[in-house]
């Protein structure tokens, strides 16, 4: 080897090990598990919050977003966007921000997605007129109906677009109740952005589920796949063969879980099945992928939600085999539970923002984050 070519193959490896030492030197010293209170209910002028999102972008900024309920815990009345970041990964919360607040109507359902091309957060959105119920929605009578909205910020959650209305390519005519996540969308390895949704029609007054996906990085949207009935709100995630497969909420009967798969990007679903491991009380759920993609990775998928037939019970689970079998189970909360959302934090640990509570599961949303190590049991790090 000529020296010139010695020199600069032991300088880069020099550089790169020097990033790896600071890169670890710069690791926050955290317990394997924390727990923090981020919207406490009858707080900062809400009565109630609920609805909880989370997600990191590219600069390892955490967002946290949920609904603030003004006048109840109602679903309905006067119900704003609103958004808590982190810089540290989860330690210290930043002053709570205003992302929607259209007076006295319904602005709900938050469920970002991040393009991994720009860097853009996207957030998804339902909107309703704050008097019109969920049940005159879904007959028909109500004075308006629900619609579909986007908003973008480039600067990391500091700032917000104005939101834009996007019913017209995402919502069929014949439908009534409409949902975006709530929770996480995602971002297929082909660049296509999937938003996990359901919707019911005044007809069958049956909930289905079904995704909204966008190939422009979000500029234009369009309807993807239903899986109908009994199946309502859901989270999606793309497997290593690159199937997607839909996770939802199920009027089954048989507090389980459904599950649904497409191999077309989420144009076409399978039939629903029911993951007998799975139990719900019938209520939201979180799920996503950990790692897997990148080389050498184990497939890790990971799941949250009240592992009961009531709301309580908040429990994070680990799939090794792409959702076939889920062998690892932790107790996050024993008391009153109910909505989360998971994200894969900086420095490989994991986050859970939920709702919980001692009497009943919508006192505070709280931030839970931990290690893989904690998870498993140490037989995983």
């Amino acid at each position: 080897m000529q020296r010139s070519s010695l020199v600069s193959t032991v300088s880069f490896m020099v550089f790169f090990l020097s990033l790896s030492i600071a890169a670890t030197a710069q690791q926050p010293e955290q317990p394997p598990l924390r727990q923090l209170d981020i919207f406490v209910s009858g707080t900062d002028g809400y009565h109630t919050f609920r609805i909880p999102s989370l997600i990191v972008t590219q600069k390892g900024t955490l967002l946290a977003f949920c609904e603030g309920r003004k006048g109840s815990r109602s679903d309905t009345g006067d119900i704003d966007i609103v958004l808590k970041r982190s810089f540290d990964g989860g330690g210290l919360w930043q002053p709570m921000q205003m992302v929607w607040d259209d007076g006295d109507n319904v602005c709900g359902n938050p469920c970002p997605v991040i393009d991994g091309k720009t860097g853009d957060i996207l957030l998804l959105l339902t909107h309703n007129l704050g008097h019109d119920h969920e049940r005159e929605i879904m007959d028909g009578t109500s004075e308006g109906s629900r619609t579909v909205w986007i908003m973008k910020s480039m600067d990391d959650g500091a700032t917000w677009t104005e939101p834009v209305e996007i019913t017209e390519t995402t919502k069929k005519p014949d439908w009534t109740w409409y949902a975006t996540g709530p929770g996480v969308g995602i971002q297929m390895r082909t660049g296509r952005l999937v938003i996990p949704c359901d919707y019911a029609t005044a007809v069958t007054k049956e909930y289905g589920s079904h995704v909204i996906v966008s190939d422009d990085g979000g500029m234009t949207w369009k309807l993807g796949g239903t899986v109908f009935p009994k199946c309502n709100e859901c989270q999606a995630a793309e497997l290593m063969k690159g199937d997607l497969l839909l996770n939802m909420r199920s009027y089954h009967g048989r507090h389980r879980r459904a599950i649904a798969r497409s191999s077309d990007g989420g144009m076409t679903w399978t039939e629903a099945v029911l993951d007998d491991t799975l139990v719900e009380p019938v209520c939201q759920a979180s799920l996503i992928r950990y790692s897997g993609f990148g080389i050498g990775e184990r497939s890790r998928i990971l799941f949250s939600n009240p592992a009961d037939e009531k709301r309580v019970r908040m429990t994070v689970r680990l799939s090794y085999d792409e959702c076939g079998t889920w062998p690892v189970a932790k107790l996050l909360h024993e008391g009153p539970s109910a909505y989360s959302c998971l994200a894969a934090l900086p420095y490989g640990r994991i986050g859970c923002l939920y709702e919980r509570g001692d009497e009943q599961a919508y006192e505070r949303i709280t931030f839970s984050s931990f290690t893989l190590e904690w998870l498993t049991g140490g037989k995983d790090k």
